[in-house]
């Protein structure tokens, strides 16, 4: 990997933390997507998207609620995505490489979010001096700034030294320990799964679930063919859902006109 490389995932990183609409939150930000970006940055997108599918799988039921960090799956995406093709590891081994690297990013998340503070104290100092002008400043530029540098800087670096010496590393773990590590890799892809059945899999959902699973076995279909009836039966059940609270609404109007206790029952309408 060369320098030029490792500043570019660096910026990748950072692009995929820093909150910009439409661009980072859930679309940089998951694996899938920045681990395509990497590899297109490395020359080679193919594996950079199918290591990123593979790393986007612990995280399908990922969930930040209140400015909690559980993982950081950009860096997970970045740095798993960059020492796979610089390594020529499979998928499920960095995988398992890529997880805890996930784990490590949460200190720069919670960094980030306790210095950030003080941009806000520095905002209420504006408002307080009427330099409304200057708020930006404090809620936009100084709080972007910060998060390139504690963002952009570590993961570049970890991305050109980790990637150099990776290969050394993989060496000295041959054998057993690799197979370790691609066994475990291909058990967490089954954990996001499952993290992400404990929210659909609850009341009326739990039929179509079975539905889906029997199509996608028994019919032989595409996923996009699969895909489109999934859509159908969506918008129809959509529709059903819709006309029958229509209905209720419309029987609980037309049944409190006919009541004789109503102030506005008129019996000339009976």
């Amino acid at each position: 990997m060369t320098v030029f490389q490792a500043v570019l995932c660096g910026l990748l990183y950072w692009i995929g933390e820093a909150q910009l609409p439409f661009v980072s939150l859930w679309v940089v930000q998951r694996p899938l997507v920045c681990g395509m970006l990497t590899g297109l940055i490395l020359g080679d997108p193919v594996t950079g998207a199918v290591v990123g599918a593979t790393i986007n799988l612990v995280y399908l039921g990922f969930i930040s609620a209140g400015g909690s960090m559980p993982a950081d799956m950009t860096l997970a995406g970045v740095l798993g995505t960059a020492y796979a093709i610089t390594g020529n590891l499979d998928a499920d081994t960095a995988l398992a490489i890529a997880v805890p690297l996930g784990l490590l990013g949460t200190i720069i998340w919670y960094l980030r979010m306790t210095f950030d503070s003080v941009f806000v104290h520095m905002g209420d100092k504006y408002i307080s001096e009427g330099k409304f002008k200057k708020i930006y400043l404090s809620n936009v530029i100084y709080p972007q700034i910060f998060a390139m540098i504690i963002c952009a800087i570590p993961a570049g670096l970890a991305a050109y030294f980790g990637a150099n010496y990776i290969q050394g590393f993989i060496d000295m773990l041959a054998g057993k320990p690799m197979e370790i590590f691609g066994i475990i890799g291909g058990l967490m892809p089954a954990l996001g799964i499952a993290i992400t059945l404990m929210y659909i899999f609850k009341g009326e959902a739990r039929i179509f679930l079975f539905l889906g699973f029997m199509i996608a076995t028994v019919s032989g279909m595409s996923l996009i063919e699969q895909g489109i009836i999934g859509l159908i039966v969506a918008i129809i059940v959509t529709q059903l859902q819709s006309g029958k609270g229509n209905l209720a609404s419309a029987t609980a109007g037309g049944s409190s006109s006919l009541d004789p206790d109503d102030p506005d029952y008129d019996p000339d309408e009976d």
